[in-house]
């Protein structure tokens, strides 16, 4: 038989054997049969606060969903850089996520970049966006004039480097959203750094610092006491303690800062099973029981596709290296 027949009866054969077996494998995609096996969902957090129970939230319902367990592991340490450290060293099977945060993957390695075991972005792959905390501008009832932005911008102007702000700690999200505030409305403060957001809310009750820019969680208690005025929230949305409160964002150009937690993968997992968790995770929280239960850890949900989570962190990991670059920020 000549070889240009011999050729082509094997090509035919060829075709018609993966004609008969391309369904079953089809069917062997990685997504087809994820999950089988139980999920660790890695939390760079202790146990007990907001961002533990939004992971703990999830976890529920991916296990009733899928039937298969959802482990969280709480991995504390350094900013949540030795959570998202063994995140970025695990394999990538789908059977190892992890929740990511503005902290870990973007502040911090913008702010000592050497000191981490993985780079912010690449190392990961991104699942969906779960929530944000809404952060508030607050200033001294008593010592401060201001009742708006627009007043409190005045304010700074006719006062530059005079007034201090405190924050929960240098590169805190805290200290970024203010130095951001600060860059954007082209003002100067005094910046006084606390170790942690109580002993700084001590010291703004009690007028050593006239501002600062809170978690909600904490401020907000304060302002209905009367001794902290709101002038504005930083989110992505209206607050919905305080819907009559204006975003920072209307007011600011350029202004945008809003603390996150979100989920991700280590990088390289299979497109399909980061597209098969993004799915799920986004129908949760678009239930009013998501939302709800969120809302009462003081965390407005989100929720968005792998490819706007990806490029979300890109975007945040930038602007943070260019506010910290900008404002001269060094770590302690």
């Amino acid at each position: 038989m000549p070889t240009t027949l011999k050729n082509l009866r094997r090509a035919l054969l060829s075709l018609a054997a993966l004609a008969i077996v391309s369904p079953q494998a089809l069917a062997q995609t990685p997504e087809a049969n994820y999950p089988n096996k139980p999920i660790r969902l890695i939390v760079p957090v202790p146990p007990g606060g907001a961002a533990d129970g939004m992971a703990r939230l999830v976890a529920e319902h991916l296990q009733s969903k899928w039937g298969q367990p959802v482990v969280v592991d709480n991995k504390p340490g350094a900013g949540s850089a030795v959570g998202l450290g063994l995140l970025a060293k695990s394999p990538a099977d789908g059977y190892t996520i992890g929740l990511g945060n503005i902290a870990a993957n973007a502040i911090n390695p913008a702010l000592q970049p050497t000191q981490f075991s993985y780079h912010p972005v690449n190392d990961f792959a991104a699942i969906s966006l779960v929530g944000v905390t809404p952060l508030v501008l607050v200033v001294h009832a008593d010592k401060v004039p201001a009742k708006s932005i627009p007043e409190f911008i005045a304010y700074l102007k006719a006062n530059p480097g005079k007034l201090a702000y405190g924050s929960s700690g240098v590169g805190s999200s805290l200290h970024i959203a203010m130095e951001l505030f600060l860059q954007k409305t082209d003002t100067k403060m005094l910046h006084v750094p606390y170790k942690g957001s109580a002993p700084m809310m001590t010291d703004l009750i009690g007028g050593q610092v006239i501002a600062a820019m809170d978690a909600a969680a904490t401020s907000w208690p304060q302002v209905q006491a009367g001794k902290l005025r709101a002038l504005g929230v930083a989110g992505p949305e209206k607050a919905f303690f305080a819907p009559d409160l204006p975003l920072l964002r209307d007011l600011v150009p350029g202004f945008d800062v809003k603390p996150w937690h979100g989920l991700m993968a280590p990088a390289g997992t299979p497109a399909g099973i980061v597209n098969k968790l993004s799915l799920e995770v986004q129908a949760y929280l678009r239930t009013p029981e998501a939302k709800a239960k969120l809302q009462d850890k003081g965390i407005i949900r989100v929720g968005n596709t792998a490819a706007e989570f990806q490029a979300f962190m890109a975007a945040e990991f930038d602007t943070y290296k260019k506010v910290i670059q900008s404002a001269g920020i060094k770590p302690d």
